[in-house]
């Protein structure tokens, strides 16, 4: 694909996100898709096939933007608490800025999409596959702060779950119940307290 089509893709990708914010996986139509883009029809199919390929894509690129922001923003000499934090702090917001990013859309997919029905290679749902990669990166910066001393000695996959199981509750509370930032703090720093000695 020439760098014209590159660009003409990633509009599309950034204008669909959008809608995704706004209606969620379910409610999304190609028609939607194609209005927000104010391309045609056939310009859009050209690019992508399906509601759900256009959503993959977004997902995509919204897992290359998170990871964008840890390797701009880390230092090669971070320590795994300041690393651990700016994880924290990133998490944080996107809980609290629930109208503004993909989670309902995301949860929607999981639940209803046809990611709910299929299984990959590994024998994983998706789900499963990015809960699973999430956990051995967190675990594996868990294991960084142990040997450096500056985390206590725990189960590092263990507590790697506990915080993904926390943060997962804290955006599902967010969109069911409502969440205040005190609230978030109070939990982010519990499951920090239980790692972190000076905290």
């Amino acid at each position: 694909m020439g760098e014209r089509s590159e660009q003409k893709k990633r509009f599309i990708v950034e204008h669909a996100r959008r809608v995704f914010m706004e209606k969620g996986y379910k409610n999304v139509t190609m028609k939607d898709i194609v209005e927000a883009c104010e391309i045609s029809r056939g310009g859009l199919y050209l690019y992508f096939g399906s509601v759900e390929e256009v959503f993959l894509a977004v997902m995509g690129r919204e897992e290359e933007e998170a990871d964008d922001i840890f390797s701009g923003t880390i230092s090669e000499d971070a320590s795994a608490t300041e690393v651990l934090l700016l994880f924290f702090r990133e998490q944080k917001k996107e809980i609290l800025r629930k109208k503004e990013t993909l989670s309902m859309a995301m949860y929607e997919y999981y639940f209803a999409g046809p990611a709910a029905q299929e299984e990959n290679v590994t024998g994983q749902s998706p789900q499963a596959e990015r809960f699973g990669e999430a956990a051995r990166a967190l675990t594996g910066l868990i294991r960084m702060g142990i040997e450096s001393g500056e985390f206590y000695d725990v189960d590092a996959a263990a507590t790697a779950n506990h915080i993904l199981f926390v943060l997962e509750g804290l955006r599902i509370c967010a969109y069911t119940m409502g969440v205040t930032e005190r609230m978030v703090d109070d939990e982010l720093f519990a499951v920090a307290g239980g790692l972190i000695p000076e905290v």
